[in-house]
């Protein structure tokens, strides 16, 4: 897999682990403007989820990653 790409999942990861911290930290806060931010959040977090999916299966169509089997013993 190359670095670049490899780069690009790790952050793509950490943007949805942050998007879903601030959706928490708005649910926590509890006042009335929060619960828009909270929703906004939870919006990235799920646009982020698609196109993160989207660029895996674009990537196995490719040919950039290939799964491999679990091997029992």
């Amino acid at each position: 897999m190359p670095p670049l790409f490899r780069l690009l999942i790790i952050v793509s990861l950490g943007a949805i682990v942050a998007s879903l911290g601030s959706a928490l930290f708005h649910l926590a806060r509890g006042t009335e403007d929060d619960s828009g931010r909270m929703a906004r959040a939870l919006t990235v977090r799920i646009a982020l989820s698609l196109g993160l999916f989207a660029l895996l299966m674009i990537a196995w169509y490719a040919g950039l990653i290939s799964p491999h089997a679990v091997v029992p013993r």
